[in-house]
């Protein structure tokens, strides 16, 4: 089982910027997608999460408006679309898979942002 982040990286405030999650091993379908990030000193918080069949979406306030989370089930990907940066979403990104009635749940090793001019 794999989930690999990409699109990290140093960048400057305002623009996109796109986080891709590429999984594997897994039943991809059937599992809820969230993103999460961590700054330094901080606790682990939930950006944005995706229901398995892309119908149910849920953000946190601080990126409502800005962030964007999307997933391609056929090529068992997840993404999430960064507008509007600031300098406060500086933070590893971590994906995640979640099968709902079973519990089981898988990690990425995550993926950094550093949003700074």
């Amino acid at each position: 089982v794999q989930l690999v982040e990409s699109g990290g990286g140093l960048v400057q405030p305002g623009g996109s910027l796109r986080l891709s999650c590429t999984a594997s091993g897994f039943t991809f379908r059937n599992y809820l997608m969230r993103w999460y990030r961590q700054a330094p000193g901080r606790e682990r918080e939930l950006v944005a999460a995706m229901s398995p069949g892309g119908g149910l979406l849920d953000y946190a306030d601080s990126v409502k408006g800005r962030f964007t989370i999307s997933r391609d089930n056929p090529k068992n990907t997840v993404c999430l679309q960064m507008t509007s940066r600031r300098p406060e979403d500086t933070s590893v990104y971590f994906c995640s898979a979640e099968n709902g009635p079973t519990g089981q749940d898988y990690w990425g090793k995550g993926t950094k942002i550093t949003v700074s001019s």
